[in-house]
């Protein structure tokens, strides 16, 4: 077990998935047809040997709750280990007020009380595969006082907006931190993801209150730069970041291909999440499926092509679904024609039979919505 907290953070409020995010917190919306966002840094953390988990959230619990259940399926143990759900116990007179800080200093007392001597702490909305045994190794190693998990982007114009650009001197230590307004093609981008001591944790999160009530934990970071050493660690694998609904259509596309899921599954790094024992797919007669991911329980007699499908999700004789993201439970009726469409859970398609919009302008349909 690795002598590390593990911290699951929430976003701020550059993550904007709409319409999805009306109905659950980013880390619990479903993506690739059988997961759910946080699985693939929960998986992170258990396959890394960190155990002792915390789960923060701001707010809409319940879908996410239900999900990480006790741990098991991400191999924590409570005999060895815990996976604890966080939450903010006090209330703001805005939403600005709700922020990582505040949930920190609310939950401080689990914190301090932790014996682990070292804190790992990520958001759930940046996708990628990472091993956080190496990175600590480094980090102690190297004596910094914090590690800053960065992505070397050359796709910054069109990805990554809003996100936190790491300016790097050639030792890779942090010089300053600001904005990806799309201005440049190649950028630093931060994960948000950081490696330090508890006790210097705890120190930059009572600072850090004390500073501001409005400051998230990468406020008081970017303040401290001259006084701490702060050091950037590349992540090599690709990253997918989770903010926008095109940013979230365009993940779920790109894991369509062959070539995107022989990325995605490793056999030595297998990604957790909540089974579900339900029937195997049924294709109809008249079905056709092309580079598609379908979960189990569905019943597919129509034509797909470049979708992901969720589980028990039904599409009829004559439908056509091309580069679509089906939510689990979902009803295509006959002769339905999609095209660039995100569905949300239990939504029903049946009146209206065209709609199409875009890669960068997906149209969504809402959550158990008849049209």
């Amino acid at each position: 077990m690795l002598n590390a907290l593990g911290i699951i953070n929430i976003e701020d409020s550059t993550v904007d998935i709409t319409g999805l995010q009306s109905y659950r917190p980013v880390s619990a919306i479903s993506i690739l047809g059988r997961y759910r966002v946080i699985d693939f840094m929960l998986s992170n953390f258990s396959n890394s040997g960190i155990k002792d988990i915390q789960v923060y959230c701001r707010e809409k619990p319940r879908s996410l709750i239900e999900h990480l259940g006790s741990g098991l399926q991400y191999n924590i143990s409570s005999k060895k280990g815990s996976l604890r759900m966080m939450f903010g116990e006090t209330s703001g007179i805005s939403d600005v007020y709700n922020h990582d800080i505040a949930n920190f200093m609310s939950n401080m007392q689990y914190i301090e009380e932790n014996d682990k001597s070292y804190v790992v702490i990520a958001p759930s909305y940046m996708m990628y595969r990472a091993n956080f045994s190496d990175i600590l190794d480094s980090h102690i190693e190297s004596g910094n006082d914090v590690t800053v998990l960065y992505k070397v982007a050359d796709n910054a114009k069109e990805d990554f907006i809003g996100c936190d650009c790491l300016t790097l001197e050639k030792d890779k230590r942090v010089s300053s931190i600001d904005k990806n307004r799309g201005k440049y093609k190649k950028r630093n981008i931060s994960l948000e993801a950081y490696v330090l001591s508890r006790t210097l944790f705890i120190e930059l999160v009572k600072l850090a209150s004390e500073t501001s009530s409005l400051y998230w934990f990468k406020d008081i970071l970017a303040d401290v730069l001259d006084k701490y050493k702060v050091v950037g660690y590349p992540i090599r694998t690709h990253v997918s970041c989770i903010n926008t609904l095109s940013a979230y259509f365009k993940t779920n596309m790109k894991y369509c291909s062959l070539e995107g899921v022989s990325e995605l599954r490793v056999d030595t790094w297998p990604i957790h999440t909540m089974t579900s024992d339900s029937a195997p797919v049924t294709y109809g007669t008249n079905s056709s499926v092309k580079n598609s991911l379908i979960a189990n329980g569905c019943n597919i007699d129509g034509t797909l092509e470049n979708c992901v499908v969720g589980r028990n999700v039904t599409v009829k004789k004559g439908a056509v679904l091309k580069n679509c993201v089906i939510l689990p439970n979902a009803y295509i009726a006959e002769d339905v024609k999609l095209d660039h469409v995100v569905v949300d859970k239990s939504a029903i398609i049946n009146h209206v039979k065209k709609l199409e919009g875009s890669v960068q302008a997906p149209i969504y349909v809402k959550r158990r919505d008849r049209i």
